[in-house]
């Protein structure tokens, strides 16, 4: 049934990567499409990041077989590799030495999707009809038809802004030769930029705490440098996480080791501080929000916003998609995943069934399928595409069969309230610890430190 079928992945990162492995093993045949001028493109910038999951989580099965011939080695399944170990011992080699060179273009950013002959609001004969994707490289415009469609192009190219509302803050713009987005090489590459400044990190999430636990070893090298945590919320003690709960160890020990950071004073916290307007004067920025009185005002000379991602639908405007109005996944999935309802680090393993838009044939996967939501792991993404490819293929048992474990966190949400295997804040109660108030509390002690803060 799938005999002669072209496949069209847009993206090369590790999820593009693996669902070209995937269909291959299918006899069919896949383009993918890479806007980058190298596979991995988007994690050459975190490459200095260290993953939260082992080598385990993050190879996926197809891929590895595809390598196997190239005598490639598996890295260690137990340790964590930064963002540039995963790239030069996985995405690079999988991209360059493999018969998947063969089938990626690259600087080759997709413009428009459509069906051939038909817009979008013609149905009769539609799902007959090859899709056509329309895509730019460095000899102009070029066009691509195929039979399916998996859009695995991430979300990391389209940040959130730094305004409270889901729009930029007033001057956000005007204020970007001093504003960073993600989590920029504080340490590294970066390290002149923020050396002996005055540096606000807003966001909650992994990415913000990672940039202030930098930033805090930063100023005990540079004099001067001073980090400053902003919150939307009023509530500091969430980005703590599960502590010794969490199944990505790694995970765990950044939020008890940033706690224990806090709690010394090594970060000056700035609570219920949604960023409203950001203007510029000397030389610095002065980021503001308003408040019963009078605006509270935060002077800095650097500002990163941490505030996650979302998902650019601009060339998908003539595929009927069919998306949850929040979150902007697809509807089938996005209950499992909703933010306002959950944020475990896991959700039920799923694939085509809730990732088929109504252009059938038409799929989206990896991160770009979890929409605006956080929890998105890599394995989560291979599972995605090994049953996209199954279906594609037509073999619908395979499809629908779950053929994937993923790690617990410790830390749910469910309808606000905090939950999981025991109650408590920050990871349930301490394990050893008698003192404790929580897990992060527990570990923060261990580290030296008073606690959490949250006791």
């Amino acid at each position: 049934m799938s005999a002669g079928k072209t496949v069209a992945i847009i993206g090369a990162g590790p999820v593009g990567l693996a669902a070209a492995a995937h269909v291959l093993e299918r006899d069919m045949t896949p383009i993918v499409l890479e806007a980058g001028p190298e596979a991995g493109h988007s994690i050459r910038r975190w490459r200095h990041v260290q993953l939260f999951s082992p080598w385990e989580y993050n190879v996926d099965k197809a891929a590895a077989r595809v390598l196997a011939p190239t005598g490639w080695n598996s890295p260690d399944p137990q340790v964590y590799p930064t963002g540039g170990e995963f790239l030069e011992q996985y995405i690079e080699p999988l991209a360059t030495r493999t018969v998947l060179r063969d089938v990626i273009r690259m600087s080759s950013r997709v413009t428009a999707i459509g069906r051939v002959g038909f817009d979008k609001a013609k149905t009769k004969g539609r799902e007959a009809a090859p899709f056509e994707i329309r895509y730019r490289n460095g000899k102009g415009p070029e066009t691509l038809r195929a039979d399916a469609v998996i859009d695995a192009s991430g979300t990391w190219a389209s940040p959130n802004p730094a305004g409270a509302g889901g729009l930029p803050a007033i001057g956000e713009r005007e204020a970007a030769a001093r504003t960073s987005y993600g989590m920029p090489d504080v340490l590294g590459m970066e390290r002149a930029r923020f050396a002996g400044k005055t540096v606000a990190v807003l966001g909650t999430g992994h990415s913000a705490i990672g940039t202030l636990t930098d930033l805090a070893t930063l100023a005990q090298q540079a004099p001067g440098t001073r980090p400053i945590w902003l919150l939307r919320s009023g509530n500091p003690e969430k980005s703590f996480g599960g502590g010794a709960n969490d199944k990505l160890a790694a995970r765990g020990e950044l939020g008890a080791r940033f706690a224990s950071i806090v709690a010394s004073g090594q970060v000056q916290v700035e609570a219920g501080f949604p960023v409203a307007a950001i203007a510029q004067a000397d030389g610095r920025l002065r980021i503001s929000t308003p408040s019963a009185c009078c605006d509270r005002i935060i002077v800095v000379d650097e500002l990163v916003v941490a505030t996650g991602c979302r998902p650019d639908f601009s060339f998908l405007s003539e595929i009927r998609l069919r998306l949850d109005p929040a979150i902007e996944a697809p509807a089938a999935l996005a209950p499992l995943i909703d933010p306002n309802e959950h944020s475990c680090g896991t959700v039920r393993p799923h694939g085509a069934r809730e990732l088929e838009q109504d252009d059938r044939g038409f799929y989206l996967a990896g991160m770009k399928a979890y929409g605006r939501a956080p929890t998105f792991l890599m394995i989560t993404g291979y599972e995605q595409v090994r049953s996209i490819a199954a279906d594609i293929a037509g073999d619908r048992e395979a499809a629908e069969r779950v053929e994937l474990e993923l790690p617990e966190t410790g830390v749910c949400t469910r309808g606000g309230v905090e939950g999981g295997g025991a109650s408590g804040c920050c990871g349930g109660p301490a394990k050893q610890d008698a003192s404790g108030c929580c897990a992060a509390d527990e570990g923060a002690k261990r580290a030296g430190a008073a606690g959490c803060g949250c006791s």
